[in-house]
C-alpha cells in the first residue's frame, strides 16, 4: 500500500520546471511474535522517472522525518538512495 504525501514542483539548474510527488511506501511484517508495519518511499517524478525504497523503518515517527527531509530538500529519484543511506 501507499499514501501520496506531497507533491512539489521546483525548477532545476537549467530553469527547467520539475514535478516530484512523494509517496509513503507501507509493507506489513508477521512474525510468530507480532505483526507490524514498515514503512519505506517512493519518489517519481512526472516525467515518468521513479525510485522506491521499501520497507526503511518500523517507526512512523522516523518515515515521517524523512520524508519531510526528501520534501524540503527537493529530493528527486535520482538523488532519493544516497540521502536515504546517508540518512540511516
Amino acid at each position: 500500500m501507499e499514501i501520496e504525501i506531497a507533491a512539489r514542483q521546483y525548477h532545476d539548474q537549467e530553469g527547467t520546471a520539475r514535478r516530484f510527488h512523494y509517496f509513503l511506501t507501507i509493507d506489513q511484517e508477521e512474525t510468530p511474535q507480532f505483526f507490524c508495519e514498515n514503512y519505506g518511499v517512493r519518489v517519481a517524478e512526472e516525467a515518468g522517472t521513479e525510485t522506491v525504497i521499501p520497507m526503511i523503518t518500523t517507526s512512523a515517527a522516523r518515515i515521517d522525518e524523512l520524508i519531510a527531509l526528501l520534501v524540503e530538500n527537493q529530493v528527486g529519484p535520482a538523488g532519493l538512495m544516497d540521502v536515504v543511506m546517508e540518512w540511516l
